[in-house]
């Protein structure tokens, strides 16, 4: 198959799609530094419409805001790169679509933007579940990649949010 994602990257979204359509169930994704990628990678595999409910890039802060309703004291008071922030973004990608699941993926991919609090490869992933949504207590992540420039934080980043779309 004539891909133009990394084959890891390909290689992961096709679980993710064929784990999905075989439990029969959609799948919605909230971006900010991953800028897309983890919904192309979705999209290279035949069927994704199937799975793939929708996309958000929500790459500024009013976009998460405007959106996905992240509320703006969430963002002031703990920073768009931050548990809260991503939780409130997959909450969001899910009552703003009709899927089953949202991951949400947030971060500083560099090369400037960190924080001694927040280096650069700082990223935050959350994931929502419908069938949970009210009873359920936060699912997310605060991770850091050493990685070797903006291209590969994205990526490993990117794969992270397709791991998490495993069910």
């Amino acid at each position: 198959m004539d891909r133009n994602l990394p084959k890891e990257l390909t290689d992961l979204a096709e679980k993710v799609i064929a784990a999905h359509m075989e439990a029969g169930t959609t799948i919605a994704v909230a971006e900010s530094c991953t800028g897309g990628l983890v919904c192309s990678a979705l999209t290279e595999i035949p069927g994704s419409s199937k799975v793939l409910d929708r996309g958000f890039v929500t790459y500024s802060n009013a976009a998460k805001m405007e959106e996905l309703a992240v509320p703006s004291d969430l963002i002031e008071t703990f920073g768009a790169v931050s548990v809260a922030v991503a939780w409130s973004m997959a909450t969001g990608a899910l009552k703003n679509s009709g899927a089953d699941v949202a991951v949400a993926i947030t971060g500083i991919a560099g090369p400037d933007g960190g924080t001694d609090l927040k280096p650069v490869g700082t990223v935050v992933f959350a994931r929502a579940r419908r069938d949970r949504q009210d009873s359920e207590e936060p699912s997310a992540e605060l991770r850091h990649f050493d990685c070797k420039g903006r291209a590969d934080v994205r990526l490993q980043a990117a794969l992270c949010a397709l791991e998490l779309l495993l069910p």
